[in-house]
């Protein structure tokens, strides 16, 4: 199994060729939900409404708009960060 293919699991207990360190496809997939986290607020805070291309659609729904999907878009690229926390909650409770 190569670093760059399989779950980060299996990087972070020991790969074959740095046992227990994080490669860089790890480090892009922990920082893609703060990113997208940092985004959503940057954005809230900024003022980043709806753009007024098309002014006919000026009801929408407030679901529709760059924060919530900025939300969701951290929501899906959070299991990564649920997968480390987990494997060092259950690394601390073996020692």
């Amino acid at each position: 199994m190569s670093l760059s293919c399989g779950p980060i699991g299996a990087r972070i207990e020991g790969g074959p060729h740095q046992p227990g360190r994080l490669g860089a496809a790890d480090w892009l997939s922990l920082a893609a939900a703060p990113t997208f986290t940092i985004m959503a607020l940057l954005t809230a805070v900024l003022g980043g409404g709806p753009l007024m291309l098309c002014s006919a659609a000026e009801h929408t729904s407030p679901f529709s708009g760059m924060i919530p999907m900025y939300l969701l878009m951290s929501t899906f690229h959070s299991p990564p960060w649920l997968k480390l926390i987990s494997r060092q909650r259950n690394g601390t409770r073996r020692a």
